[in-house]
């Protein structure tokens, strides 16, 4: 049987907590592991709901793409130090690896889901946050399937703030993440103009033609020159949202649409997750933090 020495030390590794607090979970519960660490649990959920108001929008995507399946997911943090803790690497890397193991499609089925010790993934968060002492949260899971005959890219830019994966009918490896990682450059919107509302293509056709016909030089140029012109000027126009339209970052000179051709390729989708993206960030005011610290201790 297990010294109560040595059940403190299992019992801080599992959860971080302080030395006095396992021994007091230990004496509360009969020196019963599993229910000192729902005990700590529960006390670390008591003050994270201090932490409600607290805005999570730093931390780490995971990437996983094996076989034909890949995933991201993205895990936040309060400060972009504890992004960099060891800690929240290994929390987001498991999270990662039960997310590709599982059939969760959703952040509420990932948290169900165990790891290979038994434990939930909402668990870990909650053990996490005790001994990181910041608000933790599971933002997003991307499960991404692919057919056998397609091909997976995938880049991961700076050390995880954020992850693409694109499948490609044709081409190969190489070129996918390449693609992927034109993916993270350029920031499309849609992977060809196919994808575009057509309502919207139309009014912008409606647009550029409306415009050119105040050209007297265009008036006069053949039915299918105009066709073309005013295709050009569409396709200009969506430039910066259509990714096969966009610059090939690794050769300027061209554009992703004839790389892509050049190699017999196409885009079939792609997704990028960048850690943070639509969450406002708070913004300190350090003066008036000091100035009502100053007021208060009057």
């Amino acid at each position: 049987m297990a010294s109560q020495i040595e059940l403190i030390k299992v019992l801080r590794e599992r959860t971080g907590a302080g030395l006095m607090d396992c021994k007091t979970a230990l004496l509360e519960n009969d020196n019963d592991i599993e229910k000192a660490v729902t005990w700590l649990r529960e006390k670390g959920i008591a003050k994270q709901a201090k932490k409600a108001g607290r805005i999570a929008a730093e931390g780490l995507t995971g990437l996983k793409v094996e076989g034909d399946k890949a995933v991201i997911v993205e895990v936040n943090c309060e400060t972009d130090f504890v992004a960099r803790n060891e800690n929240f690497i290994n929390l987001v890397k498991e999270t990662t690896e039960v997310a590709y193991a599982s059939n969760a499609t959703n952040v509420e089925e990932l948290l169900e889901q165990k790891n290979a010790n038994g434990v939930t993934i909402a668990s870990l968060f909650d053990d996490a946050g005790i001994k990181i002492r910041e608000k933790l949260s599971l933002r997003r899971v991307v499960v991404i399937n692919k057919k056998p005959e397609q091909v997976f890219g995938s880049y991961v830019h700076m050390k995880g703030q954020i992850s693409s994966v694109v499948i490609l009918n044709g081409g190969d490896t190489q070129l996918a993440n390449e693609m992927a990682m034109c993916v993270v450059s350029d920031n499309p919107s849609y992977a060809s103009i196919e994808e575009v509302n057509q309502e919207e293509l139309a009014k912008e056709k409606e647009v550029q033609l409306v415009a050119a016909n105040n050209d007297p030089k265009f008036a006069s140029k053949p039915e299918a020159i105009k066709e073309k012109i005013i295709e050009g000027k569409v396709q200009k126009h969506f430039q910066d949202q259509v990714f096969t339209f966009q610059e090939y970052v690794l050769d300027p000179s061209k554009t992703i649409g004839q790389v892509l051709k050049e190699k017999n390729a196409s885009v079939v989708s792609f997704c990028k997750i960048q850690v943070g993206e639509g969450i406002e960030k708070r913004q300190d005011d350090f003066a008036a933090e000091v100035a009502a610290q100053v007021s208060a201790s009057k």
